[in-house]
């Protein structure tokens, strides 16, 4: 395995541990671990099998956290293709934030990507780290706003030196912004990301990849998967 790769995974893992920008570790932690047990809920089993996601019951859960960081998690888990703005806006009606909801988005987005690397490999899944003390930073981007998505985020020229590096390019992609209301998430996610995949800067260059694939395989791969996510690649 590439050095790279396990580093991004070291690093990934450190910073679900450690305090957020809404969420404290335990709290960080607490979600990674409803990510893992979100794939066997019954409910969200029927839910996937049903015409209609409207389906009564309870989810399996830890216990750890609420009832719509549960219901979040779960969803996003087990059947993301259907998730609608209505939804999103019931989330948060039960209570939780729109940052709070972006930084559980992000973390549950590295679980499933360094859950399903192992899975791939056939080597076991790592061990949740312990959660690291300290208050959660509370910082949101004075830009952010809502616009063209479900909630608010950050678009390129809104960007101010607090927030941090957030785009290296104006025409970064929707994908890539979606995370931007809690910059650090962004940030972390995509350290994950770009190591999987390609480092941002070489991402629109076609021609070329610093990879063992092809470009051309690491596409068809991409957008395979993709295709079997129901995402808009």
């Amino acid at each position: 395995m590439r050095s790279g790769l396990a580093t991004s995974h070291d690093r990934a893992w450190a910073a679900i541990a450690a305090p957020g920008t809404w969420l404290t570790g335990e709290r960080r932690v607490a979600v990674a671990a409803e990510t893992r047990h979100a794939r066997n809920c019954a409910l969200c089993a029927r839910l996937k099998a049903a015409l209609s996601p409207n389906v009564a019951g309870e989810h399996d859960t830890p216990g750890r956290l609420g009832p719509a960081e549960v219901e979040l998690v779960h969803r996003v888990v087990s059947d993301p293709g259907r998730l609608s703005e209505a939804w999103a806006q019931s989330v948060l009606a039960r209570g939780l934030t729109e940052e709070e909801y972006i930084e559980i988005v992000g973390i549950i987005a590295m679980v499933m990507v360094m859950d399903t690397f192992s899975r791939a490999l056939g080597v076991a899944e790592r061990a949740l780290p312990a959660p690291q003390p300290g208050a959660p930073t509370r910082y949101r981007p004075p830009g952010a706003k809502k616009q063209a998505a479900w909630l608010a985020l950050v678009e390129p020229a809104d960007v101010v030196p607090e927030d941090g590096p957030l785009y290296a390019t104006p025409t970064a992609s929707y994908i890539y912004r979606a995370l931007s209301l809690v910059p650090q998430s962004m940030r972390d996610y995509w350290a994950l990301g770009f190591e999987h995949y390609l480092p941002s800067e070489l991402v629109y260059r076609f021609d070329q990849s610093i990879r063992a694939l092809t470009r051309p395989q690491t596409e068809i791969l991409a957008a395979r998967v993709s295709a079997l996510h129901q995402c808009a690649y």
